[in-house]
This record gives C-alpha cells, structure tokens and sequence, in this order.
C-alpha cells in the first residue's frame, strides 16, 4: 500500500542535510532537506524541555472488591526511546498524537549521551519496562524506538530475554545493519557499534529462534543519517518483521510526521493483548 531518528544531528550531521551540489537535487528531497533543517530547528527549542527524566505517575489503585477492574483489552503501555545525542522531547508530537487515540499510559525513557555501549542502554531499558509492568499490572509493553533508540530495543528484546515483554516493537529510521554516514562521529564507542559488521550487529545476525515480539520496521529512501538507506530495514529470518518503505520525509521527520504517527496507531491497534501486531501498509508517501 502506498501513503502519501533519533539523532539530534549538530553540525556533522547538519553537513549530511545539505549536499554540495543542490542544483542536481530532486525536488523530492529538497523538499524532505528544507522540512528536515524546520524540524531540527524546531527540536533544538523543545530540547532542553527534555532534558529531565519524566515523572512517573502511579497507576491508579483498583478497589479490593473487585467491582471497578481494568478491562482486559486495555491497550499496553508505549514506551518510547530516543536516538543518540537527543532525549524524550523528540516524541512530543507522536506522543500527543497516540494520547488522543486512546494511549493512556506512555512513558519515555532518557539514556545519557555519555553512554558508550548500546548493551548497557538495553539493559537500562530492561530495568525501566519490569518497573512500568510492575507499577502498572501490565504483562507487556509496545516499543518505539527512533534511530538509534530502536536498535537498544532491539538487542535488548533480541539478546537479553526481551520479547517476553515487549510486544511489539516499532523502529523509525534505525540502523539495523549499520550506517556509514557521518564517519568523523567514530570517535564515540557507540556510533561504532552502529558501523556495518560490529560486534553488536553481529549479535544480532545470530539466531532468535522463537522470538514472541512483532517488529515493524519504518524506513525512508530520503534518509540521510542511513548510510545507505536499505539498513534501516529488518532482515532476518527468525524475526516477524514488516517493514514499511516511507518516501518523501528524512530522518528527522520520522518521529513527528502525523502521518508516520497514525501507521504506528494502526500498528499498535491492531494487535491484541499477548499477540502480536498485525499492520498491513507496505509503503508510506508523505505529501
């Protein structure tokens, strides 16, 4: 079907949103690199607001007797991580997006930039979704993950026991099978675990047989930050994967664009609890 990440790139990566030669560019992506250099503006003022961990609010108790008790539909908790060098303030707008359709429970997680190995992150993650099941009564979680946030998810969902809490996870512009880009960047431990044929990504090429959660993965074919763009796609043949081509946006729209925001709805809807999700779109063309 065809409908018309994260990153918080600096200057190096401003670098990647502007090429040298913009007389041969397409209009497609002078329209994706001008909406990309508006969001990033717009992202840099809403980043300090993000800087905090969020306050986490109880779940609220349930009467003894039994008489008010949750339905048993009841749509898991999100839980959203961002990419390297940014914070949960990138997931304003899809945030208020999934409030409005029914999502009650969202809760965003902040991993320090200073982080230097993604398996530490993973395990972080872990920690965070046993303390939200815990507090909330919630046997799984849905996942969504920009850029390099996705990846976390999915070592920890792939390498550390995951999937049995994770029901599905949804990954916007993450670099499954490594990126080039930016190779001044390898100075941080990091951004060399996410280089084709690291040692984590070879973790993650080993098999996962069995493995309970559904992964949904968006990628777009203007997405500068994916050195080349194909890697933000989910090949592996003991993962239930869809992966869901986007053109028209770059990286950074990936987490904010509504249009994105209303697939990943879809994608959340569709699954019940304890199943996997079950999304159906094969393409995304935002106008």
């Amino acid at each position: 079907m065809k409908v018309t990440g994260a990153v918080l790139p600096f200057l190096p990566f401003c670098r990647r949103l502007l090429p040298s030669r913009p007389a041969g560019l397409s209009m497609a992506l002078l329209k994706a690199t001008a909406l990309e250099i508006a969001i990033l503006a717009g992202h840099l003022l809403l980043y300090p607001s993000g800087i905090a961990q969020e306050r986490r609010i109880p779940a609220p108790a349930l009467p003894t007797d039994g008489t008010a008790q949750l339905p048993t539909e009841a749509k898991p908790p999100v839980v959203l991580l961002h990419g390297f060098i940014d914070n949960r303030s990138v997931f304003v707008l899809l945030r208020r997006s999934l409030a409005q359709h029914g999502r009650q429970r969202i809760e965003s997680l902040n991993y320090s930039p200073l982080t230097c190995d993604l398996r530490v992150a993973a395990e972080l993650l872990g920690r965070h979704i046993e303390e939200i099941c815990e507090r909330t009564g919630a046997e799984q979680v849905d996942v969504v993950g920009h850029s390099l946030g996705g990846l976390i998810a999915r070592y920890y969902v792939q390498r550390l026991g995951g999937d049995s809490r994770v029901r599905t996870l949804v990954t916007l512009g993450t670099p499954h099978s490594g990126t080039r880009a930016v190779p001044l960047a390898d100075a941080h431990p990091i951004v060399r675990q996410m280089r084709p044929g690291s040692p984590v990504l070879e973790e993650l090429t080993r098999p996962a047989p069995g493995c309970r959660t559904h992964f949904v993965s968006y990628w777009s074919d203007l997405d500068t930050v994916m050195d080349p763009v194909e890697t933000a796609r989910i090949d592996h043949p003991d993962l239930s994967a869809q992966n869901v081509r986007v053109t028209g946006i770059g990286h950074l729209a990936l987490p904010v664009h509504p249009t994105i925001a209303n697939g990943i709805r879809q994608v959340l809807d569709t699954a019940r609890p304890g199943e996997p999700s079950t999304g159906h779109a094969d393409g995304l063309t935002v106008a």
